[in-house]
Formats: structure tokens, C-alpha cells, sequence
């Protein structure tokens, strides 16, 4: 005997339902043209309407016609849904006071068929691509289940056909038909889920010709590896277990691949993977690396290295997520630069794109590793045009085939030309006439400018002066220069001709006054950069492909080290927010390098992650310090004041002012000693108007007042 719930007596809608009724209606229509890439045209004749709406039928029965197994799939679920509501709710044995309601129902039913194949095609789920479906996509099916339901409850009542039918029976059919839809749609994805599940079994009875991994870290980029590897069935890994950071995952899976532990438990776990023969040949990082000194990194890597297992990443994430891309998993070395990334600093694009977006840029050494990331992001800021000054035709050919490549709408002018050369520069800067000005251009390699003084003041001194002076003729907001934490206590040329360029800026700057419309002279200090010309990293990779030894200059030196997209963003961020907010005038920003590393650890290190033994397999040999060397290097001198700073990541240096005069005579005398090639003369003076400038041999003459002594 079936339980009926008593109805309310069935009477014909009161004018107020109607109108409730009719507004239902409205809201409808609305539903059902839903969100779309072609928007109804704003002003509409009779043959525009008419071409705008066979447009938009002829897409949406397109799209049917294209997805038209999965259109009857629907259909067939959604009469399925209306017979088992019609089961739950009037029972199988319902006895004779139902015949009305049951033939009601039975009637309606045919009707509701007919409103969900009209309705389906106008709530897109046809446009989509159910293979690579989201939670997004599923609340679309569940709105299209809906907008059917009322358009059909509507009909009912407009039509008078609502009065015998069982208002709980569409309740019903909703609700089933929700998870009936989406069903149709997993099955869709069975060749997928065919896959998946013949993965699983490989895993159970044996990889096969698959080489066995595990995974280090259970985040987006191991849920996405693991998406790419499932999918297709030629992928040469089999993911066999991950390892997470803390024990809160542990025993949980990842897309059916289990949690086996933390990292700092790697050898009991490749241990336990042994006995079922599933020892993995990889470690493939998909965590972030905490950083050179992360304790739980380290503890990894040396693990890895006593177990002889080689650990890699995999490839990178938009060859992962690109379909085309199936079959690439290629793994690749763990660099130095991915264990020195920090979090990243929380830029503020917008203030980014104010200073830059429709403004003349130029960017001199633009074809060096600093200058080429500073022109690159640029670029990416929509200036109206960006000049490229550069020395060497080949570096200056490089950027500019990269600039066209990656940002082809940006107006570029490369222009072969040395800094040394005003008259070259002044023509340059008064055909475009820069608003902004990036000094990136330097002899920066410590060895070579202490065994060519003289090129290195043409260069560091002379040029940034004559940088510096066509910035300020041509009335540009501003000019940047990148400065190096060698400048501090400067045992080396080339940190004290630096040096002077940072005093020269300065005084320009402090020269300004308080005046917004005066051009700022900023300067951007940091350490050594990895991925740059010269640096370690491209060293030690030689010395490593050809066997070693890998060279380290002394067991106690350190460094500074950053990566280079991290020092050009914050060297924009910096330079950006003291334009805008005009603080700093007179002040060096200074970039926050964390802790130093010491050059023989990033080389031990380094031999790790290729895989071998320092010290066994590959050699590090003590070469001793080359000339101008220091075993530390530091950010800020003695002598100056240490403040803080509004941007993240970036700290201030107030030095000792020196006056403009005394900078350009102390600077014509270099230039002349230098011009004449006397390297003796030239060291001597340096010495002179720069005593923190430490030579080694103790040199120098009395012909000159220092500079600290012209600033007091």
C-alpha cells in the first residue's frame, strides 16, 4: 500500500500566480542565452535580429549535431529520471484514487522529454569539451537541469496541465537527473578511466617496461604530472609512491598513487618499495624547493645521493598541460637557481604598468644577462617604444630576435653603441627622447677589468657619467642604475669604479632638490646573480661535462646570490615605487639577498644533483683568490645608514654625500689617465679621491683631496 501525502485542492492560477508565472518566464529567456563569447548586438533592425538569431541557432544545432551521442545520452536519462520519480513517488501498486494523477503524469512526461531537447542546446552543455570537465562544468549541468524543470513547470501551469500532476514528481526527477547527466558524462572519459584503471592493475602485478618513480611533494604540480602521465598511455614512468613535507598526508592517496611518507624518511620507504620490486629509478621533485639551506632538501639530497637514485623534475607545466604535448616526460636535472628561489615577492603590477605602459624606454648593455631581462620585462609592460643600446652586435642581434619574438607589437631600435661615447649617446637620447633610462651596461667581471683599469673607468666611470648626462639634457623622469654589492669596502677596480658611479648618481639626485618635475637618479645594489654571463653555474656546468675538477677560488668564501628574474622584478618594484611615491632621493635601494652561501657548498651541492660524489667521483680543487678578490662580500658599508623600505624584499642605503663638482674634476682626471693607457696612474688615483678603495699593495699619491674628506 502506497503512503500519499494529501494535496492541496487544485484550482486554477489567481491572476497573481499568472504574473509570478510570467516574470518565471522572463528570467528564463535570460537563463537560457546563458554567458557567450558573441553578445546580441546593442541596436537591431528586422534583418539584423534575423541574421543575429539564425547565427545563434545554427551554432547551437552545430554544436548538437557535433556532440549528438552525448545529446540522446541526456535525453534517454532525463526520461529515465521522470519514470523512477514517478516510482518513488505513486509506488509501483497504485491503487484506483491515483488513475487521475498516473495519467497525468503520463501524459506530462512526453512533454518534459520534449522541453529538456529544446532546452539542453540553449544552456551550452553542448560546447563544452566533456573530456577535460570541471567542477565549473558540472554546476553548468545542474543549471541546465534547472532552467528545463521551470521551463517545463511553467508550460504546466500556463497550459492548465499542473492541476493533476504530482508537484513532488518534478522535485524528484531534478534531483536524479543532476547525477544521471553527469554520469553520462564520465562515461564519456571511459577510455581515460580505462587507462587509469590499467595503470592501477600495472601498478599491482608489475610496471612493465615502465621505469618506476616516486614523487617528492603531493601539491598542484604532482596532481598535474600525474593527470598528464594517467592520460596517456605511452608515458615511460610509473609513479609508484610520493613523499610529502609533514606526516598529515600520510596513508592518502593522489590520483590513486599512495602517500608513503616524508621525505626524511626516503630510505626506509625506497626500502619497503624494494621488497615488492618496485624501487624507484627517480625522485621527481613536485614540491618547491625551501630554499639553498632548507634543512628538509638537504636531508633529501644526501639521502638520494647514498641510494644512487638521481632526482629531476618533471617537464615544464604548459607541456603538461598542453594535450598536443602527450608523450613528452622528459625529466630533467634539479638546477642550483630552482633551490635558490625564494617566495615570491607580491608585486604590484599595476604601479608596474604605470610607470611604463605608453613611455620611451632605453636600456643600455641591453644585450647583457641583467640588461636582457630588464628589456624583456619591459616589454611585457606595453611601453610605446623601447631602445636597445648595446656594444657587441651579436648580444644586441640576440635581444632583439627575442623581443620580436616574444613581444612583437612592442616598437623597438637597437642601436650599436658604447657607452663611452657621449656624442653617440646625446644623438641617441635626442632622436627619442627617453622618459625612463635603465644603466645595465658595465664591465662587471672582477678579474678582467683588475687587468684593464683603464677600460674599466672608460666604462664604469666615464660612461655611466655620460649615461647619467644625456638622461638629465633630455628631461626624463628618471634613470636607473644597477649597482653591485662589490662596491662595499671595494678591494677590486671594479667595485670601486662602480662605486663611483653609485656617488655620481647620487649627487645628481640629491642636485634635483625636492622638485617632482627633476629627473631621479636611482641606484639598484645587489650581489651576484646566477644565470648571468660568467657566473658560477655555467662554470661549474663545464667542469662537470668534461669529468671535473670543479674549481673553488677558497674552502671560507661566500657569497651573495639571487636569481636573475628575481633581481630585475624587484629592481623595477624598487626603482618604480621611488619614482612614484618619491622617497629615496639621495639613497641607494638596496635588494634583500638572504643569508650568503658559501661557493664550495653551491659546488658540492651541484655535483649531487648531477648525480655523483664530491670528492669521489668528481673533484673540487682550492685554486686560491684572483686579483681583487674578497672570501665575503657586503651589502652595505660602514659608513652607511641602514633603513628600511616600503617595498617588500628591498632595503635602503644612505651614504655620505660627495658634491657634483668634486665628482667631475676627480672624474676628468681619471678619464684622462685612462685615455693615455697609464694603468699606474689610474690605480694610484683611485686610491686617492677613494679611500675605502683597500688596495693590496698599498699604492697611492697625496695629489688628490678623497672624496670622504670633500663630503665632510
Amino acid at each position: 500500500m502506497t503512503i500519499r501525502l494529501d494535496e492541496p485542492p487544485r484550482t486554477r492560477p489567481s491572476l497573481g500566480l499568472q504574473a509570478v508565472l510570467l516574470y518565471a518566464a522572463v528570467a528564463v529567456g535570460r537563463l537560457l542565452a546563458g554567458p557567450s563569447s558573441r553578445p546580441w548586438p546593442k541596436h537591431l533592425d528586422r534583418d539584423k535580429l534575423y541574421v543575429a538569431v539564425s547565427r545563434r541557432l545554427r551554432g547551437r544545432f552545430t554544436a548538437v549535431l557535433n556532440q549528438r551521442f552525448l545529446y540522446a545520452g541526456d535525453l534517454g536519462m532525463a526520461a529515465l529520471a521522470v519514470l523512477v520519480a514517478v516510482l518513488i513517488r505513486l509506488g509501483i501498486d497504485s491503487d484506483t484514487s491515483d488513475t487521475e494523477s498516473v495519467h497525468a503524469v503520463f501524459v506530462a512526461a512526453p512533454w518534459f522529454l520534449v522541453t529538456c531537447a529544446v532546452t539542453f542546446p540553449f544552456t551550452r552543455l553542448y560546447v563544452r569539451n566533456w573530456k577535460y570537465a570541471s567542477v565549473a562544468d558540472l554546476l553548468g549541468i545542474a543549471r541546465a537541469v534547472f532552467v528545463a524543470a521551470l521551463v517545463f513547470v511553467v508550460w504546466m501551469f500556463a497550459t492548465r496541465q499542473a492541476d493533476a500532476f504530482p508537484r513532488s514528481v518534478m522535485v524528484i526527477a531534478v534531483l536524479l537527473l543532476v547525477p544521471l547527466l553527469t554520469t553520462v558524462r564520465l562515461a564519456m572519459s571511459s577510455p581515460e578511466l580505462y587507462r587509469f584503471g590499467r595503470w592501477s592493475r600495472a601498478q599491482a602485478e608489475g610496471l612493465g617496461d615502465r621505469v618506476p618513480v616516486l614523487l617528492i611533494g603531493a601539491g598542484d604540480e604532482a596532481d598535474l604530472y600525474l593527470r598528464a602521465v594517467q592520460r596517456d598511455a605511452t608515458a615511460p614512468h610509473s609513479p609508484v609512491g610520493i613523499l610529502e613535507r609533514s606526516p598529515v598526508s600520510e596513508g592518502y592517496c593522489l590520483r590513486g598513487v599512495p602517500i608513503l611518507g616524508t621525505m626524511s624518511e626516503l630510505e626506509s620507504v625506497i626500502a619497503d618499495l624494494e621488497t615488492r620490486a618496485l624501487r624507484p629509478r627517480h625522485l621527481i621533485l613536485t614540491d618547491k624547493a625551501g630554499g639553498f639551506n632548507d634543512p628538509v632538501m638537504e636531508t633529501l639530497i644526501n639521502q638520494a645521493e647514498r641510494l644512487g637514485i638521481a632526482i629531476s623534475r618533471p617537464a615544464p607545466v604548459l607541456e603538461l598541460r598542453d594535450p598536443k604535448a602527450a608523450g613528452r616526460f622528459d625529466l630533467r636535472p634539479i638546477e642550483l637557481t630552482d633551490l635558490l628561489e625564494r617566495p615570491q615577492t607580491a608585486l604590484d603590477k599595476a604601479v608596474l604598468r604605470r610607470m611604463v605602459e605608453n613611455r620611451r624606454i632605453v636600456v643600455t648593455g641591453a644585450g647583457g644577462s641583467i640588461g636582457g631581462e630588464l628589456a624583456l620585462q619591459l616589454a611585457a609592460l606595453s611601453p610605446s617604444k623601447i631602445v636597445l643600446i648595446e656594444s657587441s652586435e651579436f648580444n644586441l642581434y640576440a635581444i632583439d630576435l627575442e623581443l620580436s619574438e616574444k613581444h612583437p607589437n612592442v616598437p623597438r631600435a637597437p642601436y650599436l653603441c658604447d657607452v663611452r661615447d657621449a656624442g653617440r649617446l646625446a644623438e641617441i637620447f635626442d632622436r627619442h627622447q627617453p622618459e625612463l633610462v635603465f644603466h645595465a651596461a658595465a664591465l662587471k667581471h672582477v678579474p678582467m677589468v683588475e687587468l684593464n683599469p683603464c677600460e674599466g673607468i672608460l666604462t664604469n666611470v666615464v660612461g655611466t657619467m655620460n649615461v647619467a648626462e644625456a638622461t638629465r639634457r633630455c628631461g626624463a623622469q628618471a634613470m636607473v642604475q644597477i649597482s653591485t654589492d662589490k662596491v662595499v669596502n671595494a678591494t677590486s677596480v671594479m667595485g670601486a669604479t662602480k662605486r663611483l658611479g653609485e656617488l655620481y648618481c647620487q649627487a645628481l639626485d640629491l642636485a634635483g632638490g625636492t622638485e617632482e618635475r627633476r629627473t631621479r637618479f636611482m641606484t639598484v645594489r645587489f650581489g651576484n646573480v646566477l644565470g648571468s654571463s660568467g657566473s658560477l653555474v655555467p662554470l661549474f656546468k663545464r667542469q662537470l661535462a668534461r669529468g671535473g675538477p670543479l674549481t673553488v677560488t677558497d674552502t671560507e668564501m661566500k657569497r651573495f646570490f639571487m636569481t636573475l628574474r628575481e633581481a630585475v622584478e624587484l629592481t623595477l618594484q624598487a626603482s618604480t615605487s621611488g619614482l612614484e611615491k618619491q622617497f629615496g632621493r639621495g639613497e641607494i635601494f638596496v635588494l634583500d639577498m638572504g643569508e650568503p652561501i658559501k661557493i664550495i657548498d653551491m659546488a658540492r651541492r651541484m655535483i649531487k644533483l648531477a648525480g655523483y660524489r664530491p670528492d669521489t667521483d668528481i673533484k673540487i680543487e682550492i685554486v686560491g683568490c684572483r686579483p681583487g678578490e674578497k672570501l665575503f662580500e657586503e651589502l652595505f658599508d660602514p659608513s652607511e645608514q641602514r633603513m628600511g623600505s616600503p617595498v617588500p624584499g628591498v632595503l635602503r642605503a644612505v651614504p655620505a654625500p660627495v658634491p657634483l663638482g668634486v665628482l667631475r674634476g676627480a672624474f676628468a682626471q681619471l678619464a684622462h689617465l685612462a685615455r693615455a693607457g697609464d694603468a699606474d696612474g689610474v690605480m694610484a688615483l683611485l686610491a686617492d679621491v677613494l679611500p675605502s678603495y683597500r688596495r693590496r699593495d698599498g699604492e697611492g699619491s697625496a695629489s688628490v683631496v678623497p672624496l670622504e674628506a670633500a663630503a665632510a
